[in-house]
């Protein structure tokens, strides 16, 4: 999928020396745990930009109870943090490939420093939204760009790097509703100014740790995501994506509101549908695709997370909690198999094809949380999750309607295809 020497590795993938914290990035038995402090300094900040997507999760109702907002005004949160993610996608590659990681990582760490602080001195919804606003453009700049980094400044090779990652992105995850909580449980603006202090620290380390990076051999252009999609494979995973990700942010945005518990109860639900989300997404998607292979694993979870999300609008009390947490085991397969298939599947550059894929699939993370409680105004609670189910069920079908197309990526057993350097194809930053 890529020429030998990557030119969208930071380090041209043959880094070998292991000095002033720039680390190797080939196979030199050093571990996951054994990394350098440049790759230790931008795992601890993902954790931390991946904590502020489910940070705002436990104190919906209350930013709702203090701001005298709807909850279908205070799901803006989402909409407008994920759509600008979105449409970030086509020119965070244009843009680090011109000024490189280690700039555009802090670029994107300033902006969600001084986003996230304005959003603790809101005095309405609508300055909330705007603030959040920025904070996703902050946040696109360094998450497109952290994994990158990070393998080219990792020991023990992109596997060890990748793996460092998705842990990053699991406890991210798995603490942001619980931090939300906690410190939501005080006043609803402390999280945002928590954030703020640990993204501040996160600046401060890859700017003492994280040497400059030399630019890339190849620059990427604004349209090259949009013509990856030209592609059926890549068209077609972005499509079932699409729909994976409206049933993914209806549980994430607007379960809050059905739930009906307090900051700590509800980060605390959330923190186990995290540690799921995490454990299924590391550990057990693998297993489960070397035996079974991708597109039945994928097609399994979506249809899986259409059964569950139909327990969660329908069942009681009791059962929508066990529905919420256990989402996180399908929404964590989903997300691995997802991002292999979308990367393994066409010939365009790894960033490339990521930025496309990504391009569309968020504008359903966009979409759902605005919609969800819409839906519930207009109907009953049933509804938001009965349409999720039906997107998930669509998604299976896309799959498996145009599985001749992704097999030709994914390989005959449904695995992802290795790229002409012989390595697997790696998740990108912007997976979440």
């Amino acid at each position: 999928m890529t020429d030998a020497h990557d030119p969208y590795d930071p380090y041209g993938g043959d880094r070998t020396d292991g000095g002033n914290g720039t680390g190797n990035g080939g196979d030199d038995g050093g571990g996951i745990l054994r990394q350098p402090k440049a790759v230790w300094a931008t795992a601890g900040a993902a954790v931390v930009a991946f904590m502020g997507i489910g940070l705002v999760d436990p104190i919906l109702p209350s930013i709702a109870a203090g701001l005298a907002a709807s909850p279908s005004e205070v799901s803006l949160l989402f909409t407008s943090y994920f759509l600008v993610t979105a449409v970030a996608m086509l020119f965070t590659g244009f843009v680090s490939s011109r000024i490189g990681g280690r700039r555009t990582l802090l670029a994107g760490l300033a902006l969600v420093v001084v986003f996230a602080a304005l959003s603790g001195t809101a005095g309405s919804v609508g300055e909330l939204v705007g603030f959040r606003t920025g904070w996703g453009l902050g946040n696109a700049l360094f998450v497109s760009t952290s994994l990158a980094v990070i393998v080219g400044a990792a020991s023990g090779g992109s596997a060890a790097a990748i793996l460092l990652y998705e842990s990053a992105l699991g406890l991210g995850m798995a603490c942001g509703p619980l931090v939300g909580a906690v410190l939501g449980d005080l006043n609803w603006r402390y999280p945002f100014f928590g954030t703020a202090v640990l993204m501040a620290v996160g600046f401060a380390a890859i700017a003492a740790f994280l040497r400059e990076q030399p630019p890339p051999a190849r620059k990427t252009g604004l349209l090259d995501p949009l013509r990856a999609l030209g592609h059926g494979g890549l068209a077609s995973t972005a499509a079932a994506a699409f729909c994976y990700n409206y049933a993914f942010f209806t549980v994430l945005a607007f379960t809050p509101f059905v739930l009906h518990m307090s900051p700590y109860r509800s980060g605390a639900v959330f923190f186990g549908w995290g540690l799921l989300l995490a454990v299924f997404s590391v550990l057990v998607a693998p297993r489960l695709q070397r035996r079974f292979g991708s597109l039945r694993v994928l097609g399994g979870s979506l249809l899986l997370l259409a059964a569950d999300l139909l327990v969660l609008g329908y069942g009681g009390h009791a059962a929508a909690v066990a529905g919420t947490v256990l989402s996180g085991a399908f929404i964590g397969v989903n997300n691995t198999v997802f991002t292999e298939l979308a990367l393994g599947v066409s010939d365009s550059p790894r960033p490339v094809a990521s930025a496309g894929y990504n391009f569309v699939r968020w504008f359903a993370a966009a979409a759902a949380p605005y919609l969800a409680p819409k839906l519930a105004e207009w109907t009953d609670t049933h509804v938001p999750f009965v349409v999720a189910a039906v997107a998930a069920v669509t998604g299976a079908a896309i799959v498996w309607a145009r599985r001749d197309a992704l097999r030709h990526g994914a390989g005959d057993a449904g695995e992802p295809r290795a790229d002409r350097a012989g390595r697997a194809p790696a998740p990108t930053a912007s997976t979440a």
